[in-house]
């Protein structure tokens, strides 16, 4: 029997970092009635957040899509469903300059550049493995640590898919989350945690199935509540006006009838009834959240940004090509705040 307590309760992460108690704020707004004020510069992947509730500097390098494929003798057992996706990856082009790379070298580049600019912390956000191997999840395991850099990880689908395994896409998530992703989450909650960096409250929130469950809205209106400056972190953009179908969390044209995918992806078919009246609420509450200040996501391979009710979201390209995202939380000078009113 699966146990899943770990699934049923929410955890604010304060010290799952390793940080020390100095590294953490608690900044809350002076109104929180009133969106917050801020600014966002975009220059490739450079990404700069500025605000006046952002007391000191804070940089975080951002990886998603990396789709790690390396196994060893103790994925045979496993090779009829792990056998599409690891030869998906095998080599590829660099986003930047076209030269051919693999999985491993990327991730191995963007670690080596968050050690260079001395990131506070690395966010793993997704497809970070194209299956849930052994080998795989240990190697990453190991490089995080050889880095010294603190890191939030929250699955993305394939990070939990064998492809062809029984079961609905929940149940499987829950498995191979106990059975194999279970170290990567540092004894935080797999499906909704929130982690505390200079005065900044990062919330991972796994959306790996393309919905939310009644747990985690209510997590999030939590953190809503407690007033901190949020930053949220998904593996599945959340819907956009305009986006593809990919764009697949609060998405209305989400389910059967648009789902391309499922055969050569041997998984269960989207629902034919949608998305959850529960994902619609927090797709509505995400965007309305006045303390908001950006959603971060992968999932589609290719960078752009969504500007929604005011909230930008920031999609990063593909780890496995070389994609990654600088982001750069800096405190709003005081001729920026007369500024901005």
């Amino acid at each position: 029997m699966i146990r899943r307590s770990f699934f049923k309760k929410s955890t604010t992460a304060l010290m799952g970092l390793g940080l020390s108690k100095t590294s953490f704020a608690t900044t809350k707004q002076k109104n929180p009635s009133e969106p917050i004020k801020t600014a966002l510069t975009i220059e490739q992947q450079n990404v700069s957040f500025y605000a006046e509730l952002i007391t000191e500097s804070l940089r975080v390098v951002h990886i998603a899509d990396t789709h790690l494929f390396t196994d060893d003798e103790r994925g045979i057992a496993y090779q009829e469903y792990s056998n599409r996706m690891a030869k998906a990856y095998n080599q590829t082009t660099h986003f930047q300059t076209g030269i051919k790379t693999n999985p491993e070298e990327s991730f191995e580049q963007t670690l080596a550049f968050a050690k260079e600019v001395n990131a506070d912390a690395i966010i793993l956000n997704g497809d970070i493995f194209s299956f849930p191997s052994e080998a795989a999840i240990e190697w990453v395991l190991s490089k995080i640590k050889e880095t010294g850099i603190p890191y939030i990880y929250s699955a993305g689908n394939h990070d939990w898919h064998y492809e062809g395994m029984e079961g609905s896409m929940e149940s499987l998530r829950d498995s191979w989350i106990e059975k194999r992703l279970l170290p990567l989450y540092q004894g935080n909650n797999p499906l909704m945690s929130a982690y505390d960096i200079k005065g900044i409250r990062f919330l991972a929130i796994d959306n790996s199935t393309y919905q939310i469950n009644e747990q985690q809205l209510a997590f999030f209106r939590e953190q809503v509540a407690s007033e901190m400056p949020l930053v949220l972190l998904v593996h599945i953009p959340m819907y956009a006006p305009g986006k593809m179908i990919y764009f697949g969390c609060g998405n209305p044209n989400w389910g059967a009838a648009t789902d391309r995918n499922f055969e050569i992806e041997r998984r269960p078919k989207w629902p034919e009834s949608g998305h959850t009246k529960t994902t619609f609420n927090f797709h509505k509450e995400v965007f309305n959240a006045p303390n908001l200040l950006g959603v971060f996501a992968g999932h589609t391979h290719q960078n752009s940004v969504e500007l929604i009710n005011g909230k930008p979201q920031v999609v990063s390209d593909d780890n496995a090509s070389g994609g990654y995202l600088d982001i750069n939380f800096i405190p709003m000078d005081e001729e920026d705040k007369k500024l901005l009113g």
